[in-house]
């Protein structure tokens, strides 16, 4: 009877068994979330109406948590997510999210988070939100993750201030109707692994030629220009300087930064002594290769501006923002020109991460 009863739990066992489809691997799992993500990641974006947009994002960032949740997930690129930047730290001790939120032209606002490497593969993630808009002086203070100034970031650099590591972000942030915003920040860790944003890292020289004058402290650093032109603030790897246009106002309104555009010279960061030295006038000679199209220059070669070629592109300026005028009842621009989804009405069901 008792060899019976023991054949009879071994046969249940073997059928509970079968019948339960096997558990899948971390890998398999990922990619699964990954494809539900992208969806929602391009509503956020794509959405006909902001709170469509907003929908979209609140499930994608519930979602984004859950997928990393799963064990090792560090090491999961999440490539078919294109309206995200991810970005890894140049040592891999972490990797952080930006993307951005759109209700209208008028109000951007940035999310984020940073995932940290564990040794067990387990999760570690710091949130971040964007306290931009409730202060008016963002470049003075040292931040923590609930008063973050957001900004959508599309490179890290590490350097070391002795046995300290300190990653300087360069970010972008669309900013408003009239002016977009370049970003240079620079995060730390303190001894317990909490990270923390802003730092004494800025040194300038007496900004003779610039319209705006840098108060210290500085503890990031910012550029905001007009909507329509276009900015260079990049790392150049043979130079080992990061690299930014100099700006100066089109219609001699240096209080109205969303009038500011590039003049055709450049200022630049050099990591030096532990700090961002800064340069005023970066030499042409220094940008080899193309990296300075003189033949558009404001500034004439003895620093003054040639009328001729600012008026020139007032006009060209003028007509884009006309251009752009036409596009402000349009909804947030697609990424690229695939098709994608879109949420007709804010489904009223629990989320299905």
């Amino acid at each position: 009877m008792k060899q019976l009863l023991i054949c009879i739990l071994l046969i249940s066992s073997i059928s509970l068994a079968v019948s339960q489809p096997a558990k899948l691997d971390s890998k398999a799992e990922l990619k699964q979330r990954e494809a539900k993500l992208k969806v929602f990641s391009e509503d956020m974006i794509n959405g006909k109406h902001w709170y469509l947009r907003f929908y979209a994002d609140s499930v994608f960032t519930r979602g984004l948590v859950q997928a990393l949740k799963v064990k090792n997930s560090f090491s999961y690129p999440f490539d078919s997510i294109e309206t995200i930047s991810k970005l890894y730290a140049p040592d891999s001790s972490f990797r952080i999210f930006t993307w951005q939120m759109m209700k209208d032209y008028t109000y951007y606002r940035q999310r984020g988070a940073i995932q940290m490497r564990t040794k067990n593969g387990s999760l570690k993630l710091f949130p971040l939100f964007d306290a931009s808009s409730f202060t008016n002086a963002p470049n003075d203070s040292i931040r923590d993750i609930n008063n973050w100034i957001g900004a959508i970031y599309y490179k890290i650099l590490l350097n070391k201030d002795g046995n300290k590591n300190v990653y300087t972000l360069l970010g972008f942030d669309e900013n408003g109707p009239r002016s977009n915003k370049k970003w240079m920040d620079i995060l730390t860790f303190d001894e317990e692994g909490v990270p923390h944003f802003g730092g004494d890292y800025f040194r300038f020289e007496t900004p003779a030629r610039d319209t705006v004058k840098h108060r210290k402290p500085v503890l990031r650093f910012n550029l905001e220009y007009k909507k329509e032109s276009k900015l260079k603030f990049n790392y150049d790897n043979r130079t080992q300087m990061i690299v930014y246009d100099h700006l100066i106002s089109e219609e001699n309104e240096p209080e109205n930064l969303y009038t500011y555009i590039p003049d055709g010279s450049y200022e630049a960061f050099t990591w030096i002594n532990n700090k961002w030295e800064h340069t005023n006038k970066l030499p042409t000679q220094v940008l080899t290769n193309g990296n300075a199209p003189m033949e558009d220059a404001i500034l004439n070669e003895d620093g003054n501006v040639n009328q001729q070629k600012l008026e020139d592109m007032i006009k060209k300026n003028k007509k884009l923002q006309l251009e752009e005028s036409k596009e402000e009842n349009k909804p947030a621009k697609p990424v690229n020109n695939k098709k994608k989804p879109v949420l007709q009405t804010p489904p009223q069901q629990q989320n299905e991460y």
